[in-house]
Protein backbone atom coordinates (compact mmCIF):
# COMPACT_ATOMS: atom_id res chain seq x y z
CA UNK A 1 0.00 0.00 0.00
CA UNK A 2 1.52 3.85 -1.04
CA UNK A 3 2.16 5.52 2.33
CA UNK A 4 0.24 8.78 0.39
CA UNK A 5 3.56 10.46 -0.48
CA UNK A 6 4.49 9.07 -3.44
CA UNK A 7 3.02 9.10 -7.07
CA UNK A 8 0.19 6.48 -6.03
CA UNK A 9 -0.59 9.06 -3.70
CA UNK A 10 -1.05 12.36 -5.24
CA UNK A 11 -3.26 14.43 -7.28
CA UNK A 12 -7.16 14.39 -6.49
CA UNK A 13 -7.83 10.76 -7.13
CA UNK A 14 -5.00 9.63 -4.98
CA UNK A 15 -6.42 11.99 -2.29
CA UNK A 16 -10.05 10.86 -2.49
CA UNK A 17 -8.93 7.21 -2.39
CA UNK A 18 -6.87 7.94 1.22
CA UNK A 19 -9.49 10.39 2.70
CA UNK A 20 -11.97 7.83 2.08
CA UNK A 21 -9.35 5.29 3.79
CA UNK A 22 -9.15 7.76 6.87
CA UNK A 23 -13.11 7.29 7.02
CA UNK A 24 -13.18 3.93 7.21
CA UNK A 25 -10.56 3.32 9.82
CA UNK A 26 -13.11 6.25 11.54
CA UNK A 27 -15.39 4.34 11.69
CA UNK A 28 -13.58 1.06 12.80
CA UNK A 29 -12.78 0.81 16.76
CA UNK A 30 -13.34 3.41 19.46
CA UNK A 31 -15.51 6.89 18.42
CA UNK A 32 -12.19 9.01 18.79
CA UNK A 33 -8.63 7.89 17.35
CA UNK A 34 -5.10 9.36 17.23
CA UNK A 35 -3.78 10.79 14.32
CA UNK A 36 -0.54 8.47 14.83
CA UNK A 37 -2.61 5.42 15.21
CA UNK A 38 -4.38 6.51 12.16
CA UNK A 39 -1.06 7.09 10.03
CA UNK A 40 0.09 3.81 11.49
CA UNK A 41 -3.04 1.79 10.52
CA UNK A 42 -3.70 3.59 6.86
CA UNK A 43 0.06 3.54 6.33
CA UNK A 44 0.24 6.70 5.43
CA UNK A 45 2.73 9.89 6.80
CA UNK A 46 1.66 11.83 9.74
CA UNK A 47 2.10 14.96 7.88
CA UNK A 48 -0.55 13.04 4.95
CA UNK A 49 -3.19 11.68 7.79
CA UNK A 50 -2.80 15.03 9.28
CA UNK A 51 -3.58 17.20 6.13
CA UNK A 52 -6.12 15.54 5.05
CA UNK A 53 -7.74 15.13 8.39
CA UNK A 54 -7.84 19.04 8.68
CA UNK A 55 -9.71 19.40 5.55
CA UNK A 56 -12.07 16.60 6.28
CA UNK A 57 -12.70 18.55 9.78
CA UNK A 58 -13.50 22.02 7.87
CA UNK A 59 -16.15 19.96 5.45
CA UNK A 60 -17.67 18.33 8.88
CA UNK A 61 -16.57 14.98 7.72
CA UNK A 62 -14.57 14.37 10.40
CA UNK A 63 -14.46 16.05 14.06
CA UNK A 64 -11.93 16.62 16.34
CA UNK A 65 -12.32 16.30 20.24
CA UNK A 66 -10.55 19.47 21.83
CA UNK A 67 -9.30 17.97 25.15
CA UNK A 68 -8.14 14.79 23.46
CA UNK A 69 -7.15 16.48 19.88
CA UNK A 70 -8.21 12.85 18.80
CA UNK A 71 -10.45 12.43 15.70
CA UNK A 72 -14.23 10.84 15.06
CA UNK A 73 -16.54 10.90 12.28
CA UNK A 74 -18.26 14.26 11.85
CA UNK A 75 -21.89 15.05 11.73
CA UNK A 76 -21.91 15.68 7.82
CA UNK A 77 -21.88 12.00 7.34
CA UNK A 78 -25.42 11.79 8.65
CA UNK A 79 -26.76 14.45 6.48
CA UNK A 80 -25.54 12.82 3.56
CA UNK A 81 -26.34 9.33 4.62
CA UNK A 82 -29.98 10.74 5.38
CA UNK A 83 -30.31 12.34 2.01
CA UNK A 84 -28.63 8.86 0.18
CA UNK A 85 -31.81 7.25 1.62
CA UNK A 86 -34.46 9.26 1.13
CA UNK A 87 -33.53 9.11 -2.38
CA UNK A 88 -32.90 5.00 -2.39
CA UNK A 89 -35.15 3.13 -4.63
CA UNK A 90 -35.18 0.13 -2.29
CA UNK A 91 -36.60 1.79 0.24
CA UNK A 92 -38.94 3.64 -1.61
CA UNK A 93 -40.34 0.03 -2.89
CA UNK A 94 -40.16 -1.45 0.38
CA UNK A 95 -41.72 1.69 2.78
CA UNK A 96 -45.24 0.76 1.99
CA UNK A 97 -45.68 -2.54 2.94
CA UNK A 98 -43.27 -2.66 6.07
CA UNK A 99 -45.96 -2.02 8.19
CA UNK A 100 -48.23 -4.53 7.15
CA UNK A 101 -45.71 -6.91 7.19
CA UNK A 102 -44.46 -6.46 10.60
CA UNK A 103 -48.57 -7.02 11.61
CA UNK A 104 -48.79 -9.92 9.72
CA UNK A 105 -45.12 -11.81 11.27
CA UNK A 106 -45.54 -9.94 14.71
CA UNK A 107 -42.09 -9.36 14.32
CA UNK A 108 -39.62 -6.65 13.60
CA UNK A 109 -38.83 -6.55 9.62
CA UNK A 110 -35.47 -4.72 8.39
CA UNK A 111 -34.36 -3.90 4.80
CA UNK A 112 -30.65 -4.67 4.58
CA UNK A 113 -28.08 -3.63 1.64
CA UNK A 114 -24.58 -4.62 0.98
CA UNK A 115 -21.97 -2.31 1.00
CA UNK A 116 -18.13 -2.76 1.25
CA UNK A 117 -18.34 -6.39 2.49
CA UNK A 118 -20.52 -5.45 5.48
CA UNK A 119 -24.64 -6.00 5.58
CA UNK A 120 -26.17 -2.44 6.53
CA UNK A 121 -29.48 -2.08 7.58
CA UNK A 122 -30.79 0.59 6.31
CA UNK A 123 -34.76 0.24 7.39
CA UNK A 124 -36.61 -1.23 10.42
CA UNK A 125 -40.06 -1.62 11.29
CA UNK A 126 -40.41 -2.42 14.89
CA UNK A 127 -42.32 -5.43 16.38
CA UNK A 128 -45.05 -4.12 18.96
CA UNK A 129 -43.06 -6.27 22.01
CA UNK A 130 -39.61 -5.20 20.18
CA UNK A 131 -36.23 -6.64 22.40
CA UNK A 132 -35.20 -4.10 24.84
CA UNK A 133 -31.52 -4.16 22.80
CA UNK A 134 -32.10 -2.01 20.26
CA UNK A 135 -29.92 -1.70 17.59
CA UNK A 136 -31.34 0.47 14.87
CA UNK A 137 -29.17 1.22 12.25
CA UNK A 138 -26.78 -1.86 12.30
CA UNK A 139 -24.23 -2.37 10.28
CA UNK A 140 -21.42 -5.67 10.83
CA UNK A 141 -19.66 -8.49 8.86
CA UNK A 142 -21.87 -9.59 6.05
CA UNK A 143 -21.39 -13.40 6.81
CA UNK A 144 -22.46 -12.82 10.18
CA UNK A 145 -26.43 -12.69 8.91
CA UNK A 146 -28.93 -14.27 6.60
CA UNK A 147 -29.50 -11.77 4.61
CA UNK A 148 -25.58 -10.71 4.36
CA UNK A 149 -25.17 -14.05 2.99
CA UNK A 150 -27.67 -14.00 0.39
CA UNK A 151 -26.59 -10.77 -0.79
CA UNK A 152 -22.82 -11.51 -0.52
CA UNK A 153 -23.45 -14.83 -1.96
CA UNK A 154 -25.04 -13.29 -5.12
CA UNK A 155 -22.27 -10.36 -5.44
CA UNK A 156 -19.92 -9.90 -7.83
CA UNK A 157 -16.63 -11.63 -7.10
CA UNK A 158 -15.00 -8.49 -5.90
CA UNK A 159 -17.62 -7.43 -3.32
CA UNK A 160 -17.86 -11.60 -2.31
CA UNK A 161 -13.72 -11.42 -1.66
CA UNK A 162 -14.64 -8.17 0.92
CA UNK A 163 -17.48 -9.92 2.67
CA UNK A 164 -14.86 -12.98 3.20
CA UNK A 165 -11.98 -10.69 4.42
CA UNK A 166 -14.55 -9.87 7.34
CA UNK A 167 -14.61 -13.19 8.36
CA UNK A 168 -12.88 -15.17 10.77
CA UNK A 169 -10.83 -17.89 8.51
CA UNK A 170 -12.99 -20.92 9.95
CA UNK A 171 -16.31 -18.71 8.61
CA UNK A 172 -14.39 -17.55 5.16
CA UNK A 173 -14.03 -21.21 4.55
CA UNK A 174 -17.44 -22.47 5.21
CA UNK A 175 -18.99 -19.51 3.38
CA UNK A 176 -16.60 -20.46 0.28
CA UNK A 177 -17.91 -24.30 0.12
CA UNK A 178 -21.59 -22.90 0.68
CA UNK A 179 -21.81 -19.83 -1.80
CA UNK A 180 -23.35 -21.52 -4.44
CA UNK A 181 -25.72 -22.76 -2.50
CA UNK A 182 -26.75 -19.57 -0.25
CA UNK A 183 -26.35 -17.86 -4.30
CA UNK A 184 -29.42 -19.92 -5.39
CA UNK A 185 -31.45 -19.92 -1.89
CA UNK A 186 -34.79 -18.37 -2.15
CA UNK A 187 -34.53 -17.75 1.81
CA UNK A 188 -31.87 -18.72 4.47
CA UNK A 189 -32.02 -18.20 8.39
CA UNK A 190 -29.52 -17.91 10.76
CA UNK A 191 -28.90 -16.85 14.48
CA UNK A 192 -25.98 -14.68 14.97
CA UNK A 193 -22.96 -15.25 17.32
CA UNK A 194 -24.14 -12.25 19.28
CA UNK A 195 -26.25 -13.80 21.32
CA UNK A 196 -27.55 -9.81 22.17
CA UNK A 197 -28.93 -9.97 18.53
CA UNK A 198 -31.92 -11.93 17.20
CA UNK A 199 -32.00 -14.36 14.84
CA UNK A 200 -33.63 -13.71 11.42
CA UNK A 201 -34.90 -14.93 7.95
CA UNK A 202 -34.63 -13.23 5.36
CA UNK A 203 -34.96 -13.15 1.30
CA UNK A 204 -33.91 -11.21 -1.51
CA UNK A 205 -35.21 -8.40 -3.12
CA UNK A 206 -34.61 -8.83 -7.12
CA UNK A 207 -35.67 -5.77 -9.70
CA UNK A 208 -37.23 -5.74 -12.66
CA UNK A 209 -33.95 -6.44 -14.46
CA UNK A 210 -33.62 -9.49 -12.21
CA UNK A 211 -30.63 -7.59 -9.51
CA UNK A 212 -30.26 -8.47 -6.46
CA UNK A 213 -30.96 -5.01 -4.49
CA UNK A 214 -31.41 -5.90 -0.90
CA UNK A 215 -32.84 -7.98 1.21
CA UNK A 216 -35.93 -8.20 3.16
CA UNK A 217 -35.81 -9.95 6.80
CA UNK A 218 -37.51 -10.81 9.78
CA UNK A 219 -36.36 -11.33 13.52
CA UNK A 220 -37.34 -15.05 14.72
CA UNK A 221 -37.19 -17.00 17.94
CA UNK A 222 -36.04 -19.86 16.90
CA UNK A 223 -34.31 -20.30 13.49
CA UNK A 224 -34.37 -23.99 13.60
CA UNK A 225 -38.60 -24.06 13.75
CA UNK A 226 -38.99 -25.35 10.14
CA UNK A 227 -42.65 -24.72 9.91
CA UNK A 228 -41.96 -21.07 11.19
CA UNK A 229 -39.21 -20.33 9.11
CA UNK A 230 -41.08 -21.08 5.92
CA UNK A 231 -44.26 -18.95 7.47
CA UNK A 232 -41.86 -16.38 7.59
CA UNK A 233 -39.91 -16.55 4.26
CA UNK A 234 -43.26 -16.94 2.25
CA UNK A 235 -44.66 -13.57 3.50
CA UNK A 236 -41.38 -11.72 3.13
CA UNK A 237 -40.60 -13.50 -0.29
CA UNK A 238 -44.26 -11.97 -1.25
CA UNK A 239 -43.48 -8.49 -0.21
CA UNK A 240 -39.87 -9.13 -2.17
CA UNK A 241 -41.52 -10.27 -5.37
CA UNK A 242 -44.23 -6.80 -5.70
CA UNK A 243 -41.71 -4.62 -4.85
CA UNK A 244 -39.32 -5.60 -6.92
CA UNK A 245 -41.69 -5.64 -9.82
CA UNK A 246 -41.46 -1.45 -9.05
CA UNK A 247 -37.68 -1.27 -9.29
CA UNK A 248 -35.39 -1.59 -12.72
CA UNK A 249 -37.02 -0.59 -15.07
CA UNK A 250 -36.62 2.72 -15.97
Amino acid sequence: MSNGDGPAGRGGLGTVRNAVQLLELLGQGPAYQQLTDLAERSQMSIPTVHRLLRSLVLADLVVQDPRSSRYGLGPELTRLSHQYLSRLPLLGALAPYLPQLRDQLGATVHVQTLVRGEVVYVDRVEAADRSPYRDAHRVHPALDSAGGRLLAARAEDDAWERALEAAGPGEAAVARAARAEWAAADHLALAPDDPMLPAEVAVPVVDGQGATVGALAADVDDPGDEARVATVAAHLARTARAAGRTLGHA
